[in-house]
């Protein structure tokens, strides 16, 4: 049994107390006690006043680190891989340091009861857009802590340092890594060596470049094929950096020199040993004691208080994109249980999150992005017992390992049309055979956002002009999911702490006929002048062969192939949409459902090497805006009724606006306050001229209002 178990500890002296000592030493620095402890010391660096998280409340943001030790033989720590093998302290514990921040009511008689903590996404604490509501607006706790040790820390990010995993020898472990590097700029010879955008944070084994394999592709889909490829000589490059110095310039274990230099026009891929992996499922272990410790523990062995001590019933966790995916294997690998085997959080909201996170593998990149070869959509992915007979796999869920020690929290799983086009829900909703709809268990709920960019726009208005989306054929696509997260985050709240029962479940379903095939025929997309086609948008899940020692099931273990084989690929679906081309099923923005254009989940990339293919990663959305008047649709061709037709005026649209946040306040997918904010912003938006310009468009106006 692990000697860490037991209670943690954490230090919390007065603000005079803290102030002195920031005067005295210039850091808070409290040492917590107590040798059976997980979290075995907190550091408060930085305590600053917040006058703008809750106009009723003073608030204060704690910023610090928590340093804990892992037994790597407990069995809540045994599926870390690599854990046994990471360096020990004198104890033979596995140490980590993370950093945390903490904003609470200064007088915490004012606390709602409520700990929310978020995954901070590449160590960047995740917003969701203008008008988000935080939790501190609603007397929540708030935690963020470092779960991520690829990166390096600093005094802005929030990361976890985590050990190096060697042999027992002391010797190096090694292991094989794949870097893709395309869209060269013209006349670079020097490259870090990354997957795409995100760099690979190992160093090579090796600089001998006759142990690794290089080759450059000519053309590539996301669908794995690709065109001619050559190899490229181990005596035509080196690990090195050539930006200043001629080749083979300076020696550099993570950066990539080409003797003639980069070619723009095609993609190069690099195959090499890397050595000393970081054990980077430690991360996962200290988001679980960093939580639970400030949830549950009163005082270290000193007698000084948790700051938050004794005010803390139920916790909620929320993660976003890449960090959603790290909530979903957090729940798959059971860490929702502490050692002292209580339930860590009681809520869950894994947001626009299909895959997992490569954090519990050796050589992981936890920063990755889902492109072609990278890792993901091995795990379980589902919340209901399934079977992937397509792949060969056991029969599993994500809440298995909670379901047998009876700490699954209720889960809001959310996402929008992005996250069907490139972040595999089709698998997730329907298994990989796609035959019928699977049920979800009673603790989830499931809410799509139909029509929107990964996240939707952040900086979402009742503008009709199209913006560009950087690097797309399509305009960038308005339509946010903002509003409608702030009403189901409340909703999951409530749902944690009272019972309150939330809103039903809203998603596409095959039993009702709204998930198809990805083609313009099956979807009822129509034939809009000058817009795309969806065909072919939508990124299939990708069966891809690691090699024998990765357990397929739980993405955990160890990579041994890379590139890595592809055994088949199995199709994504897509939401049915109607004839203006925009989904009809789920939770729809206001602006989705008083419509200024057709909004997509897909977009096309307009230039470079992955030219025609999904832009963004398949992540960015585009926009078809609807034509002003009926004589401009006419003139274009365009199927799709124009703005007059539809709204009439101004007043009409705002009618229309109206109507729908009055539907969606009942129904609970709209909060008041940002009903009343959207309605003053599409009335102040110029979209129609006050008055009609022919009869029948006062009358449509008048109609609309009419039926308010």
């Amino acid at each position: 049994m692990s000697e860490t178990r037991g209670r943690g500890t954490v230090s919390s002296v007065s603000r005079r107390v803290l102030t002195l000592a920031l005067a005295a030493a210039g850091t808070m620095s409290v040492w917590v006690g107590g040798a059976t402890a997980k979290v075995s010391r907190i550091v408060v660096d930085k305590v600053e006043p917040l006058n703008d998280a809750n106009p009723s409340v003073s608030y204060e943001k704690l910023r610090g680190r928590a340093f804990g030790e892992l037994d790597p033989y407990d069995p809540a720590n045994e599926i870390i891989t690599d854990l046994k093998f990471a360096t020990r302290n004198a104890n033979g514990k596995v140490e980590y340091v993370s950093v945390f921040e903490l904003t609470k009511p200064v007088d915490m008689t004012k606390a709602s009861g409520l700990l929310w903590y978020d995954l901070v996404n590449r160590g960047t604490p995740v917003t969701l857009g203008e008008g988000a509501i935080r939790p501190p607006a609603h007397g929540h706790v708030h935690l963020i802590s470092g779960w991520q040790g690829d990166l390096v820390q600093t005094d802005k990010n929030v990361t976890v340092q985590v050990p190096v995993a060697r042999n027992p020898d002391g010797s190096s472990i090694t292991g094989v890594v794949l870097s893709r590097l395309a869209d060269s700029k013209p006349d670079a010879n020097t490259r870090p060596l990354s997957v795409l955008a995100n760099a690979i944070p190992y160093d090579a084994a090796s600089l001998d470049t006759s142990k690794a394999h290089l080759i450059a592709k000519t053309s590539e889909k996301r669908s794995g094929e690709i065109g001619p490829t050559k190899e490229i000589a181990s005596t035509e490059w080196a690990f090195a950096d050539c930006s200043k110095t001629p080749f083979p310039g300076t020696p550099n274990p993570r950066m990539l020199c080409l003797k003639d230099g980069f070619d723009p026009k095609l993609l190069y891929e690099l195959a090499y040993d890397v050595k000393d992996p970081k054990v980077l499922g430690v991360g996962l272990a200290a988001m679980r004691d960093v939580a639970s410790f400030f949830r549950y523990e009163d005082k270290d062995t000193e007698g000084n208080a948790n700051p938050v001590a004794g005010r803390i019933k139920k916790a909620v966790t929320q993660g976003i994109s890449q960090s959603g995916n790290a909530l979903k294997t957090f729940i798959l690998l059971g860490f929702n249980q502490d050692e002292a085997g209580r339930m860590v959080f009681d809520g869950a909201n894994p947001h626009i999150a299909g895959r997992l996170t490569a954090v519990n593998v050796r050589f992981g990149v936890p920063s990755g992005s889902g492109t072609l070869y990278e890792p993901g959509g091995e795990g379980v992915l589902w919340w209901t017992r399934y079977q992937d007979k397509g792949r060969g796999r056991t029969e599993a869920s994500l809440l298995d390992r909670c379901t047998a020690t009876g700490t699954c929290p209720k889960i809001f799983e959310t996402f929008g049309a992005a996250e069907f086009n490139a972040r595999l829900m089709t698998v997730a909703l329907t298994g990989t055979d796609s035959k019928a709809d699977l049920p979800l268990p009673a603790n989830v709920r499931r809410y799509y956002f139909p029509g929107t960019t990964h996240g939707g726009d952040v900086e979402a208005g009742f503008d009709p002009k199209p913006q560009p989306a950087s690097g797309c054929v399509l305009a960038k696509n308005p339509n946010p999911e903002t509003e409608t997260m702030n009403a189901l985050q409340l909703a999951l709240a409530e749902w944690v702490m009272d019972g309150t029962e939330p809103p039903g479940s809203v998603y596409p379903r095959l039993s009702d006929g709204n998930l198809v095939a990805n083609t313009k025929e099956a979807m009822g997309f129509p034939t809009i002048p000058g817009g795309l086609a969806p065909d072919g948008m939508a990124i299939g899940l990708m069966d891809y062969d690691f090699g024998p020692d990765l357990d397929y099931n739980d993405f955990s273990g160890v990579i041994s192939r890379q590139p890595p084989g592809i055994k088949q690929t199995i199709r994504a679906l897509m939401p049915k949409v109607n004839a203006d081309g925009n989904e009809v099923v789920g939770i729809g923005s206001l602006l989705h459902q008083a419509p200024l254009g057709t909004y997509t989940g897909w977009n096309a990339t307009a230039t470079g090497f992955f030219k025609g293919q999904p832009c963004g990663g398949g992540l960015t959305g585009g926009y078809i805006p609807f034509a002003q008047t009926k004589a401009e649709r006419l003139a274009s061709g365009d199927p799709r009724p124009s703005l007059e037709e539809r709204y009439g005026t101004q007043e009409g649209y705002v009618c229309v606006v109206r109507a729908a946040a009055k539907r969606d306040v009942e129904k609970r997918y709209l909060l008041q306050r940002d009903a009343d904010r959207l309605i003053a912003q599409a009335a102040a938006a110029s979209i129609l001229p006050a008055e009609g310009a022919t009869p029948e468009a006062n009358d449509m106006a008048r109609t609309l209002c009419q039926r308010q």
